[in-house]
């Protein structure tokens, strides 16, 4: 009786697919906030504080035309109401992440700062682009 020299590699082969399918399953999924255009303030480059790993993110972004999104899925102002009433309800809190177009009046950002107040929710943060 000899050893055998062959591995079998076939169970290899189809964890690395179902890795790529889970990859290619996931990416479009991470990136699904960017579909929305829009124009984001300019700052400097600096250095960025690490964010605790259980903060929770919520994105709301307003688009030049003033139209509200929450994540991916645009709402009307009434409906992003109701969303903070819920984001306020939740026992922690998420961080409020807004993307609001560079050209946009800022009078649109002060109407969903005031919203954010009413609801309590004060963790906010300011996406923006940087300069290289």
């Amino acid at each position: 009786m000899h050893a055998v020299a062959e591995l079998n590699v076939t169970n290899l082969v189809d964890l690395a697919f179902t890795l790529l399918i889970i990859f290619m399953l996931a990416t479009p999924l991470i990136q699904q906030e960017q579909t929305i255009p829009v124009n984001l303030p300019i700052e400097s480059k600096n250095q960025q504080q690490k964010p605790d790993k259980d903060t929770v993110y919520e994105s709301i972004t307003i688009d030049k035309q003033g139209r509200y999104s929450v994540g991916n899925s645009a709402v009307s102002f009434n409906e992003l109401q109701s969303r903070l009433r819920g984001f306020s309800s939740r026992p922690k809190q998420p961080v409020i992440r807004i993307r609001a177009d560079l050209s946009l009046q800022w009078q649109e950002v002060v109407k969903l700062m005031d919203e954010l107040k009413k609801n309590n929710l004060s963790k906010i943060t300011f996406d923006t682009q940087t300069t290289g």
